[in-house]
């Protein structure tokens, strides 16, 4: 299972050893050259529903179904990892940002909520609901601390996008298009990407939150994609779902990369470590996260850095 990338340890599938494994692989990554992707966790340390990593300001990296559903697992710089919070019964995560204060922002996809966590406290409240939606899936916030959730009707094979303004109010964003997935904001706050099947678009993103001028990014020709981010330079990091690669796309749809990695299936993507250029991707055949050095910090890295 380890035979592409041996570890000085035998790293069982086995939580109590988890631990020694991550140290070394938060180790090793740094000496890799760019784009080369290792192990981080081990395979069946997280769920198939290993999703929605992220990043806070001390470098702690979260994914939700860590060890079982309905967990966010934490990953500390040092490797350490653990449960970090159990969700409400009922409740499933999906994405994960952060605001500008430091909380926790999860999409329960069950719920039909966004959850805020207190990150001193731990404590969970419902800071946005929406009865309309059938997920939220994936996530992004701008710099007003406005988020965009992406709400794909799997069985029906539509889906639409809103904006959550930071009092909670949902406002219908986009409507009658085919189930879409991950969502990012580029640097400047100026545009919305959204992926839909195989295709990534494009909206000017006004001021106020409000989306125009649709237009196509690239389209790929097969397998899948999932969630996304941004770097500081506005290329997309694209999850390509059943392939095993990341995707590298410039903002001008130009495919400038494929990260080779060892699972078949990631799910979404986050930059991390301490100057935002690792990327951390969560596997959901593997059931683990695998990780590798970028060329640039991303942006929601930065602006997390940045926040007060």
């Amino acid at each position: 299972m380890l035979k592409n990338n041996r570890l000085p340890y035998k790293c069982a599938q086995t939580l109590s050893v988890l631990s020694v494994c991550l140290a070394y692989s938060f180790g090793a990554n740094a000496q890799n050259g760019l784009f080369k992707s290792t192990l981080l966790t081990p395979p069946n340390s997280f769920t198939i529903g290993a999703e929605g990593p992220a990043v806070d300001k001390k470098g702690n990296l979260y994914a939700v179904n860590y060890d079982h559903d309905g967990t966010v697992g934490i990953i500390t710089p040092k490797g350490k990892a653990s449960v970090f919070l159990e969700l409400p019964k009922g409740s499933m995560g999906n994405g994960i940002r952060f605001d500008s204060k430091g909380d926790m922002l999860i999409a329960d996809y069950t719920g039909h909520n966004i959850l805020r966590v207190n990150m001193a406290t731990k404590d969970i409240s419902v800071f946005a609901h929406d009865g309309r939606m059938t997920q939220p899936n994936d996530i992004a916030i701008d710099d007003k601390d406005r988020l965009y959730a992406s709400d794909p009707n799997w069985k029906a094979g539509t889906g639409r996008v809103w904006r959550i303004d930071t009092d909670g109010k949902f406002t219908l964003l986009l409507d009658g298009v085919a189930t879409v997935n991950g969502i990012d904001v580029s640097p400047d706050n100026k545009t919305l990407y959204v992926n839909e099947l195989l295709k990534i678009w494009a909206f000017d993103l006004s001021p106020e939150g409000a989306i125009s001028n649709k237009r196509l990014l690239i389209e790929f020709p097969d397998f899948g994609m999932d969630g996304l981010r941004v770097d500081v330079d506005g290329n997309i990091y694209q999850a390509r779902y059943g392939k095993g690669v990341v995707a590298k796309v410039s903002p001008q749809g130009k495919l400038l990369k494929e990260i080779v990695l060892k699972g078949k299936k990631p799910t979404n993507v986050a930059f991390g470590g301490k100057d935002g250029r690792t990327m951390y991707v969560t596997i959901q055949d593997e059931k683990n996260l695998e990780t590798f050095r970028v060329d640039k910090p991303g942006r929601e890295w930065l602006r997390t850095k940045n926040s007060k």
